[in-house]
């Protein structure tokens, strides 16, 4: 499915984002400030998290709370090497039939499960998004 979309729009897209998505792992892939972290907060409150949500960039990993359990966000953009997310136990998450939602998921590509939810945001033009979403990994 591909969206175009605003800011103003951001609760509509993660809506859908949700509702079309049967995995429990979502993968956020685009380019520096292209809005990565601005969609997972409002997937987050989506999802009814009750803590505040914030990019994970120095901790690697943020948990938050929600009715449905805990919700993990990483951020594997200061990794070097996959080994440094299996230290972190990256693999406890990714199986713990929670909701994850990874950024730079392309640093542990070869880690990730099939069943996943792939999104690719591009930066349009008039401050506008492109998003496009599919489940698994290729």
């Amino acid at each position: 499915m591909e969206l175009i979309y605003t800011l103003k729009d951001l609760p509509e897209v993660a809506a859908k984002i949700i509702a079309h998505s049967d995995a429990d792992i979502l993968l956020f892939y685009g380019k520096m400030g292209v809005g990565k972290t601005t969609l997972i907060k409002e997937v987050c409150q989506q999802l009814e998290v009750e803590d505040v949500v914030s990019s994970p960039s120095f901790g690697i990993v943020n948990e938050y709370q929600s009715p449905a359990g805990p919700v993990y966000h990483f951020d594997f953009y200061r990794i070097d090497d996959p080994q440094e997310a299996i230290d972190l136990g990256v693999d406890e998450y990714l199986y713990s039939g929670h909701k994850v939602l990874i950024e730079w998921p392309d640093k542990i590509a070869a880690l990730l499960p099939e069943e996943a939810l792939k999104i690719h945001i591009e930066i349009e033009e008039n401050e506008t998004r492109k998003l496009h979403f599919s489940q698994s990994v290729s």
